[in-house]
């Protein structure tokens, strides 16, 4: 039974080595982890086969079992970091420091008493000296400090990563501390016990191995009173969890004949892992803490709790805003997912500008929409389950066709300020099942409104730091707007003398090379400038000859644009110089962003009612982040030489003509970008 107990925990301790090596990212925790494994496969290895063929030295064990315990006290010491030396962590430093000198000279003082000792070292089957367990429950409980403070000075919101990990290093150290303190009281090591250590130590690697997947920040760094009852809630099912299955491990022992001790012993630690696996686990601690609610309280909400929460979360800035109203909400009603859409002044739509443990979902509700009017005067917390099963509630409210599509959608929250409807938040159904009744109501009614309040005050100040922006831009245009004079003054010049020194070889050469410098520099400066202020005048544009000249005039650049008009004779309502800025500041930067050798190319086709200009390129293309966060946002370029309006001002342009500016990209593989605009109509046409 020991040989097959401890080759198990070998083998799982080596396939978790070789796991952790091939996915190694550099990092020192990985390493130690890495080391400790393979230890550890080591230490069980040794142990089968010196069991196997009745080989059994001992002394050799214990030299690995003391390696095993001092590598995974090594790693979980660095993953408590007790070397940093900023101003902040000083005053620790000093307490720390004394602790894992004295960890690090007591396993110096075991491992040598062991190389110089001689004798055997303690034998499972035969009696030994108390004092020489003593050691090894002294290790034991070493390591079950440090897990206990790894896992009490790691925050709440990152003990999701870590708690596996804490589980199955803390569980070895526990067993042994079972182990060798059984062995201190009967002076003499259980060999049941003994020979299930290795099946324990298995239990332990996929719980490593899960903590290892997440990949957590090992990072260190606490909250709060319905708390009472419901620790002593969760305190009393494990206990009667707990009674249960000591009834079933020792019916194991007794019905399992030869093996039932050590039966006993793997189902119990098992059904312990399991446990605190589920006592861990989100959906388990949701639905107890409705249930208190229900059951042992008139409200179903400790107010003031939950607004410290609510506004704690608010408040926080590890997390963008946007992302932390959505998280505040949903905290209401234990929904997992969410996601926040936020009202557009120029293009008159609600749009999606963030989201929280969901997909992006690209949709819009128009602000005159019958949902959005009918949210924003009910200012009613519209229930999804609710309008499906009792519609007559909802009569006057026709909802988007895209909100019945986002998964287990359950709630839409108005945030509403000053009688205005600022956006909603749509979250998912809760972890568990919550009676939405006037309370819940209410308390996600006021939340949402104190929600909008943040949000209205983060948008002006984002709105306030951007017109600052123009206002510098503006400072900057008249310098250039001077420098432009300038050049202007000097090519006058060149032409009065013209007159004097045509025939001159030498001034014709400087005139040539004075006017060719003189355009690259307008030219460079120019492509900076914006021509606001000039009057716009909108008519039917048709878009066959715009983009026809717009790609004549790119064909020199590499790679050349090529134009494929698919459906002709499309017209649209735009101004000709401002769209015609547009498109062409949409090819230029497919071409710059595209090597020599790859491909540009410009759709027009009809889609319904509307006309769509395609404008591909297979360039380095961008990631999703950057295209929701920084593409469309004023002043953010990846050009070095970029001002990064471009893009912002085509968008704006084209929603104040009643259109869309849509990118799909793909890193390394290529961008589209789609100029959406309505289709000229016919008496708008004949009208022009």
């Amino acid at each position: 039974m020991t040989v097959l107990s401890y080759s198990t925990a070998a083998i799982f301790f080596l396939f978790l080595f070789i796991l952790l090596i091939t996915s190694w990212r550099g990092r020192l925790y990985g390493i130690l982890l890495a080391a400790a494994c393979l230890i550890s496969a080591i230490w069980a290895a040794a142990i089968a086969a010196l069991f196997y063929w009745d080989q059994l030295d001992f002394k050799f064990i214990q030299l690995l079992e003391i390696l095993r315990n001092a590598s995974l006290t090594l790693f979980l010491v660095t993953l408590l970091n007790p070397f940093q030396t900023d101003n902040k962590t000083s005053t620790n430093l000093l307490r720390i420091n004394p602790a894992i000198t004295a960890i690090a000279l007591f396993y110096l003082a075991c491992l040598g008493q062991i190389i110089i000792s001689d004798a055997t070292g303690f034998d499972p089957n035969q009696p030994s000296s108390p004092f020489v367990y003593i050691p090894w429950v002294a290790m034991a409980l070493i390591g079950i400090i440090l897990v206990e403070q790894y896992y009490r000075n790691t925050p709440d919101a990152q003990r999701w990563g870590i708690k596996f990990i804490c589980l199955g290093i803390g569980g070895l150290f526990v067993y042994d501390f079972y182990l060798y303190s059984d062995a201190l009281l009967f002076i003499k090591i259980s060999p049941d016990i003994w020979a299930a250590r290795g099946l324990i130590n298995t239990l332990t690697v996929p719980l490593i191995a899960l903590s290892a997947a997440r990949n957590p920040k090992w990072s260190v760094g606490i909250s709060v009173s319905r708390h009472i009852l419901f620790y002593s809630s969760a305190l009393f099912g494990a206990a009667i969890y707990l009674l249960l299955m000591a009834a079933a491990g020792y019916y194991l022992r007794f019905s399992g004949g030869t093996w039932g001790t050590v039966f006993q012993l793997t189902f119990l630690f098992g059904a312990i892992i399991l446990l605190t696996t589920v006592l861990f686990s989100g959906t388990t601690r949701s639905w107890l803490k409705v249930f208190i609610s229900k059951h042992f309280f008139s409200y179903s909400y400790d107010y003031r709790e939950e607004w410290l929460r609510f506004t704690r979360t608010l408040s926080e800035e590890e997390v963008e805003l946007r992302v932390r109203i959505i998280q505040s909400l949903a905290q209401l009603v234990e929904s997992p997912a969410g996601g926040l859409w936020f009202k557009s002044e120029q293009s008159h739509l609600y749009q999606p500008i963030a989201c929280w443990n969901m997909a992006y979902i690209d949709a819009t509700a128009r602000q005159d929409s019958h949902f959005c009017r009918f949210i924003q005067e009910k200012a009613w917390i519209i229930d999804l389950y609710q309008y499906q099963t009792n519609p007559e509630q909802y009569a006057a409210m026709i909802l988007p066709d895209w909100l019945p599509t986002i998964p287990k959608a359950r709630w839409v929250i108005p945030l509403i300020l000053h009688k205005e409807l600022q956006g909603f938040v749509v979250l998912t159904e809760p972890r568990s099942a919550i009676d939405f009744n006037w309370e819940v109501r209410d308390l996600l009614k006021v939340a949402g409104n104190q929600a909008a309040s943040y949000l209205a005050q983060h948008e002006a100040a984002r709105a306030l730091s951007t017109a600052r922006q123009f206002e510098s831009f503006n400072r900057m245009s008249t310098f250039i707007v001077h420098d432009i004079k300038n050049l202007i003054a000097q090519l006058t010049l060149l032409l009065a003398n013209a007159e004097k020194h045509k025939n001159n070889p030498e001034f014709q050469q400087d005139m040539l090379d004075t006017v060719a410098l003189s355009i690259n520099k307008m030219k460079r400066m120019l492509e900076k400038l914006s021509n606001g202020g000039v009057h716009e005048e909108e008519n039917s544009l048709l878009l066959d000859e715009l983009l026809q000249r717009i790609v004549a005039s790119k064909s020199f650049y590499q790679p050349k644009p090529t134009l494929n008009i698919i459906d002709a004779n499309l017209s649209a309502q735009a101004d000709t110089i401002r769209l015609e800025r547009v498109l062409g500041h949409l090819i230029q930067n497919a071409i710059e962003a595209t090597p020599k050798n790859g491909f540009v190319e410009i759709r027009l086709k009809q889609q319904t009612e509307q006309v769509v200009i395609e404008i591909e390129d297979n360039g380095h293309g961008m990631n999703e982040q950057f295209i929701h966060e920084k593409l469309f946002v004023p002043f953010e370029s990846t050009k070095t030489a970029g001002m990064g309006i471009g893009v912002f001002e085509s968008k704006e342009y084209v929603e104040s003509i009643g259109g869309k500016l849509q990118v799909t990209s793909q890193e390394a593989r290529g961008t589209i970008f789609s100029v959406i605009l309505p289709l000229a109509t016919t008496t708008a046409m004949a009208t022009t």
